[in-house]
């Protein structure tokens, strides 16, 4: 069995739980640590869930968004952390005082297990230094998670055919961005390559993506000026074919329900 639950997303913190049972064995993965400590287990315990329940970590790249409380959580865990080479450069990982074993080096479709788990990190085109998003599998069924990317790339594309469900960035509305009180150079970086998806770029994937077997799509990373869950949901339902009842946005906040992947 595999599901997941967004915990927030957006500029203020960025984590999502994903858990996978086989047997008697359950593991559970948290992607990215943007919430402070007390934060993440107040929201972990409303997923009826404990601190202590985390079993590793995985962080996508260095924007202190999503990797801001890794030293602090993943050190008060004792807990595995994955990242890329270049992330881990990024955040001057030499003084974060974790053991050498507790950092694991993640590479672009280099598929690795850990306990019920099968992960595959993709790169991405992001602002970052060695950006990755993954794809998470029980060896039955899989979801993808996507956010913070500038454009679709095909790489993109190939690693997330065939998902079962997704997580995935629906970051501006185009009109809005550009009628936004923003200065221009972050408009420029927020809609270039590296920067952010927009509801289009995002609809348009979903449309590729969209298969018989794609169950629950959850939106995420929305701008909180720039967009709005109505815009997204009226969007992606036209992209997929569905009512919007049956599409979720993920709040900056509370995140979203957890979703059962089949």
């Amino acid at each position: 069995m595999l599901r997941f639950k967004n915990l927030g997303s957006g500029s203020t913190g960025n984590a999502s739980i994903v858990e996978a049972q086989c047997g008697l064995q359950t593991t559970r993965i948290l992607i990215d640590c943007g919430i402070g400590l007390k934060e993440l287990e107040r929201r972990l315990i409303q997923a009826e869930l404990e601190l202590s329940d985390v079993d590793a970590l995985f962080i996508t790249h260095e924007h202190a968004d999503h990797v801001g409380h890794t030293r602090r959580v993943a050190g008060f865990l004792g807990i595995p952390v994955w990242m890329s080479q270049g992330t881990w450069l990024a955040c001057d990982g030499l003084d974060w005082g974790f053991s050498g074993s507790q950092i694991n080096v993640a590479r672009d479709t280099e598929v690795f297990g850990f306990g019920a788990l099968q992960i595959t990190p993709f790169t991405v085109p992001h602002d970052a230094r060695e950006p990755l998003q993954v794809r998470l599998s029980d060896g039955s069924v899989s979801m993808g998670l996507l956010t913070d990317l500038g454009h679709v790339s095909a790489h993109v594309v190939a690693q997330l055919k065939g998902c079962n469900a997704l997580l995935m960035e629906a970051n501006h509305d185009t009109q809005m961005l550009r009628k936004s009180g923003y200065p221009q150079f972050l408009k420029d970086r927020i809609s270039g390559p590296l920067g952010h998806l927009s509801n289009d770029s995002a609809c348009e994937l979903a449309r590729t993506l969209n298969h018989p077997g794609l169950g629950q799509v959850v939106a995420a990373h929305l701008s909180e000026r720039n967009n709005s869950p109505e815009i997204v949901l009226e969007c992606l339902s036209r992209a997929l074919g569905r009512s919007a009842d049956e599409i979720w946005v993920a709040a900056p906040d509370t995140g979203s329900d957890w979703v059962s992947v089949s």
